[in-house]
């Protein structure tokens, strides 16, 4: 059979293969990996949701906002349970007032 491909051709699509699977497999590894993060980022969570709904018992929903805020979370609806850190939140703070949790200003 003939064909108007050069020679070398063939072997030019053979290392180009090659150099294909080679990143599918980086890709492969990094995917794994990202799972992995992913699991073990959701085990924390549902470990630290049932950390924080066991420490609220006996406390209104009120009280459990203002615990949960001065213990370093947020406690606003676009952050709300994540670490906030010693940072304070206007957000935060905001919500607390309409509630009447926090002083005015």
């Amino acid at each position: 059979m003939s064909t108007n491909l050069p020679e070398d051709t063939g072997g030019m699509l053979t290392v180009a293969l090659a150099g294909l699977e080679g990143q599918l497999n980086e890709v492969l590894k990094e995917t794994r990996r990202l799972r992995a993060r992913v699991a073990a980022l959701e085990e924390e969570n549902q470990r630290l949701r049932a950390m924080i709904l066991a420490a609220g018992e006996g406390e209104s929903g009120r009280q459990q906002l203002v615990r949960l805020y001065n213990e370093g979370y947020h406690v606003c609806p676009p952050h709300f349970a994540r670490v906030r850190g010693n940072e304070g939140c206007l957000f935060c703070q905001s919500f607390l007032e309409k509630k009447g949790l926090l002083p005015d200003g």
